[in-house]
């Protein structure tokens, strides 16, 4: 069977590869700049493919102990801070999916009503301090644990669930919280994997909560010391000077590789998660 393409189409098919190409330039760029060599790089001749092929700005890049104190740092907190998120998010959205909860309308209002206002950044600063969180893993984990999205997502996608599937657990005896961890989550992969992707890519990219309540450099995640490095050039200078070069294009190329280095792993977890991921998000999208 021929498929035919209509002038709409093909307008259509140029816009979205103009969309790909927009995207993936600024990504193809830097890696390109981030495996040149310095002189290529000052004269402008860098565009989309190395000049002068080297690894120099990733082997100080990685050999800086910043660097690697803060990618442990990251995964750490990105390991805790999505099992807490999907744990909590997932427990609130089941228990605000029964509408024969006391109270449904008001806790869905009030969970809804988060999403337009919040206490602002003081009251927040406050309450975290008091409870002895600042300079802890903890910082980054709880402040930020539950995304009101994300809940509502999952509510829908636990609302969608067949009734039978509950009264067939409670006939073989098991309560609420059973019916939970033996039925509900384990048809639940696609939401799952879609709504924890969510959450690891929030708080991989999660800087603003670092600037707040830690204070321990040792702590710090990987987007703050990369954000140091781009914004203020902080780099061992003994590994810098023995590249040689233009100081410009060298800060310009540690840059682009240590942009390159904190966004690429993260960005290769999309594959392993791709078949749940479309799927998670319509399910969830299905009923309101």
């Amino acid at each position: 069977m021929k498929t035919k393409f209509g002038l709409a189409d093909i307008l259509i098919i140029l816009v979205l590869l103009g969309v790909v190409a927009a995207t993936l330039y600024p990504f193809v760029y830097m890696m390109a700049v981030s495996f040149s060599d310095s002189t290529h790089i000052l004269k402008g001749e860098v565009t989309l493919w190395p000049k002068g092929f080297n690894v120099e700005m990733y082997k100080i890049v990685l050999h800086d102990p910043r660097i690697s104190s803060a990618y442990i740092n990251t995964i750490r907190y990105v390991l805790v801070g999505t099992l807490v998120s999907l744990i909590m998010t997932a427990m609130g959205a089941f228990a605000i999916s029964k509408k024969e909860l006391p109270h449904h309308k008001l806790f869905t209002l009030l969970i809804v009503f988060t999403m337009f206002f919040s206490g602002g950044m003081i009251p927040t600063f406050l309450v975290v301090k008091s409870y002895g969180l600042v300079d802890s893993l903890w910082a980054m984990v709880l402040p930020t644990a539950v995304s009101t999205w994300n809940l509502i997502v999952m509510r829908t996608f636990f609302s969608a669930m067949p009734k039978e599937l509950e009264e067939s657990g409670k006939i073989d005896g098991l309560t609420d919280i059973g019916i939970f961890f033996r039925l509900v989550l384990p048809l639940s992969k696609a939401v799952l994997a879609t709504i924890g992707l969510f959450y690891a890519v929030g708080i991989w990219n999660n800087f603003y909560s670092a600037l707040l309540y830690l204070r321990n450099q040792d702590m710090f995640p990987l987007q703050v010391v990369l954000r140091n490095i781009v914004l203020q050039g902080q780099i061992n200078s003994a590994n810098v000077s023995s590249v040689g070069g233009d100081n410009l294009v060298v800060d310009d190329a540690l840059k682009f590789t240590t942009i390159l280095v904190s966004t690429v792993p993260i960005l290769l977890v999309y594959p392993f998660l791709q078949k749940y991921f479309v799927k998670g998000v319509m399910i969830g999208s299905v009923k309101g």
